[in-house]
């Protein structure tokens, strides 16, 4: 299937693995990118000994690397590190871009950035970003409240007026191959996946919270930030995460005063519980796509078989019109 995007990169599928939080490694990133996609290391909160470990375990494979911007304008030396490993692609989210933007430009790593406005994807595209991805509510994990059905195409047409050289993934809600048919369908060069993958056989999340997502639908997602204030992370106020309700959320969701006030003893209990899987009080990251995850399997054949079925998709399509 080839793309803008396939062409750009030299990729045979036009799918990119996100840098999902303590989820994707080296592995995860190298199964993806062998397979024909790029994979993207989940450098996330900055751990720099957890991200170069990852970048020696992806081998030889191609991959690139993905940072919560604004945790990385906290530990900004880790930046040079990674662009020496001379990265894939370089991808930044949940925050402003503007300071690093020069650094990556200057290292020769093709710039993405997520976005999940409109008006930050004009913001990333004047900074000079190779790629933006349109991430939509669905999504698992941090996010905002557009939906990815009119947000992909918003930020098409404004790209395909103003900045036709900048690439275009979709995100959010894309787990199969009628997620990624309909993405290209809406004007994107390809798509970032992460739930699908985030239930893969190199994932690193914990068995207990994988086995929870794929038995869950997408009903059993809430968006809510109760976690980051048990795990003591300030996330900026304007983004939360989705992830599977639970008894911690059915708890403290809408209760944040009360959460906070009980901050210290809900935040060891929640931490236990998350090394120890305990998936009624630690949270499942995973998104609506949960509905569409029926099994694991290794990450390059999940992404094989979704560019399989959007092609059946999109043939069958055709066919229905000319009939």
């Amino acid at each position: 299937m080839q793309t803008r995007l396939t062409k750009r990169y030299g990729l045979t599928l036009p799918i990119l693995s996100a840098p999902m939080a303590l989820v994707s490694g080296g592995a995860l990133a190298a199964s993806v990118s062998n397979a024909g996609g790029l994979g993207l290391i989940g450098g996330a909160y900055g751990d720099a000994d957890w991200t170069m470990q990852a970048f020696e375990d992806a081998g030889a494979a191609r991959v690139g690397c993905g940072f919560i911007t604004w945790k990385l304008a906290q530990n900004p030396e880790l930046l040079e590190p990674v662009l020496a490993e001379k990265p894939a692609a370089l991808l930044l989210s949940f925050g402003d871009p503007a300071s690093f933007a020069a650094q990556i430009a200057a290292a020769n790593v093709p710039m993405i950035c997520q976005v999940q406005t409109l008006r930050d994807a004009k913001h990333a595209a004047d900074l000079g970003a190779d790629m933006i991805v349109a991430q939509g509510a669905e999504a698992g994990g941090h996010g905002e409240a557009r939906a990815t059905m009119t947000l992909v195409p918003e930020v098409a047409d404004w790209l395909a007026a103003n900045a036709p050289e900048v690439l275009l993934l979709a995100a959010g809600g894309i787990a199969d191959g009628r997620g990624l048919a309909a993405s290209l369908m809406l004007g994107a060069d390809g798509v970032l996946v992460g739930s699908k993958l985030w239930a893969s056989d190199e994932s690193l999340a914990h068995p207990n919270m994988i086995e929870a997502g794929v038995l869950a639908t997408g009903d059993e997602t809430i968006r809510s930030n109760v976690m980051d204030v048990a795990r003591g992370l300030n996330w900026p106020e304007r983004y939360t995460a989705r992830v599977l309700q639970n008894a911690f959320t059915d708890q403290w969701h809408g209760n944040l005063e009360a959460l906070l006030a009980r901050s210290e003893a809900e935040a060891a209990r929640w931490s236990t519980a998350w090394d120890a899987g305990d998936t009624t009080i630690a949270n499942t990251f995973v998104g609506e796509a949960a509905g569409l995850i029926h099994s694991r399997g290794p990450a390059g054949e999940m992404i094989i078989e979704m560019v399989d079925e959007a092609e059946a998709v999109m043939r069958g399509s055709v066919a229905n019109l000319e009939a």
